[in-house]
């Protein structure tokens, strides 16, 4: 597949004539990491296509008020953690306590058809559902994606301290749920 530059992707979309063209060429670029970035965060299959989908509406509501001061990946990145934390948000409103969606989480990963890990990958991801949401898309970001601490910062809005101290105290316990186990 062809790679295009953001800047590439951006004068297509100001041109009216390639602007769909444009989105077509974002999402075949991109949809596969941010699904799997948002699927860290909602676990569920179903709920990672509807909150894909809202992502790329909104990247495409938005494409034409990017500044391009990050990359177009940071950008959605963005967009979709947001999405991710707002559909989670909705769902706790319908659960009575955050337990509850722990364990809906939980019960998810271990009945996904999708999920293909071994018994060890699911105590591992139980352990991460364990983490306060920020820790948990910190996790996630750092130690699946090798995201660097500064484009984490573009995309959390935070600072690269803020998050190597998260992302310690996240490895820290999840180390000690693993050795308990």
């Amino acid at each position: 597949m062809e790679q295009y530059t953001d800047q590439e992707i951006i004068d297509m979309f100001r041109n009216e004539d390639s602007r769909n063209r444009s989105i077509h060429l974002m999402i075949k670029q991109y949809h596969v990491r941010l699904y799997w970035h948002i699927r860290k965060i909602v676990i569920d299959h179903n709920d990672t296509d509807d909150v894909l989908q809202n992502t790329f509406i909104k990247a495409w509501k938005g494409l034409g008020n990017f500044k391009g001061e990050s990359k177009i990946y940071t950008w959605l990145f963005r967009i979709g953690t947001n999405e991710a934390i707002s559909f989670l948000r909705t769902k706790k409103t319908n659960v009575s306590s955050i337990h509850e969606i722990e364990h809906h989480l939980s019960n998810s990963l271990s009945s996904d058809s999708f999920f293909g890990g071994d018994e060890i990958q699911l105590k591992l991801q139980k352990a991460i559902l364990t983490l306060p949401e920020k820790q948990r898309i910190v996790f996630n970001m750092r130690y699946y994606d090798e995201i660097p601490y500064n484009e984490m910062a573009e995309i959390l809005d935070t600072s690269a301290g803020a998050l190597k101290a998260s992302y310690h105290i996240a490895a820290k316990k999840i180390e000690a749920i693993l050795l308990n186990y």
